[in-house]
Parts: structure tokens; sequence; C-alpha cells
């Protein structure tokens, strides 16, 4: 029997529903989604088996311009989604037409399949569902151009039919056990991050970043120290709210989150620490996994 495998970069402008797609494609919930641009810092891999495929997800950083080295290291994740790809999956959205030109010319001159995802139909009517679709066709000829609904998993099949028949021939490149190349410690610091982005307006989830200092799994149940770093003061004293209740509320709900997802009982340790202009110290990134 012939086995087909390939890394599937998803990429697009935040806001998009890259998220949303690749946990609806992969089945479980890999990468955080929240209603702000930006969620996605890093990149994550989402594997998908079967008898005689293997399908290797790459969800990416939003595009966006560099207004800090933390942009700078995203888009890196970006450039090297670009270069590694066996099949891109572009995902769009109804104001996504000005996707700039030097991604759109990329996905032109790259020789490999595009399939290009237009999301979130469900918020418009047929006519400006059908509009973007010969659009994109227009702007990537060649392109399988598909309307869909990541959110109510509309069209989805269509999308994975597409891809399995885009897939070239390869062995698996992982274990067909493996889920992704993450580990669990990175989900739970996306998870309570995640959290403050639902949790918190305005400026406070962009200066945020979330490492997990302890991670150990006793007999009856798992003990989690995370830290959660801000750029200022005052946004230390959001988080932590009146008498502590505003990061109380947001470790109960983090850890209802990471309890399902690990599927045992948590005991949750949230600190909060001022660590200024993180977004743009190299030392600081790289600690929190960025490559600069």
């Amino acid at each position: 029997m012939e086995h087909k495998s390939g890394f599937v970069n998803i990429i697009g402008l935040p806001n998009a529903g890259k998220s949303t797609l690749m946990n609806a494609l992969v089945g479980e919930k890999l990468s955080i989604i929240t209603s702000k641009a930006q969620t996605t810092r890093h990149r994550i891999m989402g594997i998908v088996n079967g008898e005689d495929f293997q399908i290797v997800y790459s969800d990416t950083p939003g595009i966006v311009k560099p207004h800090y080295k933390l942009h700078e290291s995203m888009m890196k994740f970006v450039h090297s989604a670009l270069e590694d790809a066996d099949i891109f999956l572009l995902v769009t959205e109804k104001s996504d037409d000005q996707l700039q030109d030097e991604y759109i010319e990329k996905l032109n001159g790259s020789g490999k399949p595009v399939i290009i995802v237009v999301n979130k139909v469900d918020l418009q009517s047929q006519e400006e569902a059908l509009a973007q679709v010969k659009m994109w066709e227009l702007k990537v000829p060649g392109a399988v151009v598909i309307p869909v609904s990541a959110l109510h998993k509309f069209n989805i099949d269509k999308v994975f039919d597409t891809l399995i028949e885009k897939l070239p021939l390869s062995p698996p490149y992982y274990p067909k056990d493996e889920l992704t190349d993450r580990s669990m410690r990175f989900f739970v610091s996306e998870i309570i991050r995640e959290k403050i982005l639902l949790f918190f307006q305005q400026e406070i989830p962009y200066s945020v970043e979330v490492t997990v200092d302890e991670y150990k799994e006793k007999e009856n149940i798992t003990h989690i120290t995370s830290t959660i770093f801000v750029s200022r003061e005052s946004q230390k004293a959001i988080i932590l709210g009146h008498q502590g209740r505003s990061i109380k509320g947001l470790g109960m709900s983090a850890r209802k989150d990471i309890e399902e997802f690990i599927q045992g009982k948590v005991y949750l340790e949230l600190r909060v620490k001022v660590s200024k202009d993180w977004r743009d110290d190299s030392q600081q990134l790289k600690r929190f996994g960025y490559d600069m």
C-alpha cells in the first residue's frame, strides 16, 4: 500500500480563524482560540494519522508588521513555514483581500499545491462568499479555493479530502502515535495565556507571557507552578485584582481546562512578575522559546 505524508503549513492574517481551522482538522484543541488578533505566537504542529497517510499541520502566527523583537520572531515562524511546506493552506476571511503582495507572490512562485480556505462564510451572504472565492481564484491561479466555516465545521471534510489528494508519496515523518511536537508544559502555558486573553481587555494580553516553572505528576494529582510575566507594575496589579480576586478566578478557569486537557486532577499555582520591555529583550524572548 502506498503511503502519503506531508507538511501542511497554515498561514494567514490575524483573526482569519487559522487556529480554529487547525483544531477542527486535527480533532484536538492544540492552538488557543480567542477573538483577539495575534493569539498564536509560536509555530504549533498537529499530527493526523491514517492507515496510509500522515498530515503534519503547522499553525503559524498571523502575518503582522513587526513593532517589537517579539513580532520579528513570530514572523520567522511564518517564513520558515513558507520554506518547508509540502502544501500551503491559506486561511482568509472577507476583510483579508489586502493580504500583502509578497506572500501572494511566494505562493504563486512556490510550485507547491495551494489550498485557500475562505473562512467564516456563516457571517456572509452566499453572493459575498462566491465573490471571495472568485477573487482568490484570480489572485492565486491553480489554487483550490474552498468556502468554510471552521467554527461550525462546514466544509471541513472537503478541505481534508483535498489535502489527502495533494499529499506527496512519503513514509511518515513522525511515530504514528504522536499528536504534536510540543510538550505538555507548552500547552499548559498556552491555556493560561488563553484565559488571560479572555479575562482582560485592551493592552494587558499583548504585554503578557507565561512560563511553566514546575510540572510534577504525582499519584493522584499534577502540581503545576506557572509565572505570568507583564511589562509594568500597573499590569501586575490588574491581573492580581483587589485582594487577589482576579488571579484567583483566572487560576480556577485555567485549572479546569488543564484538567480536561491532561485528563487528571491539577493543583495550579500562579505567580505574576514584572519584566520591563520583555518584548524587545532578546535574552528574555529566547527564554520564552522564541527564535532570535
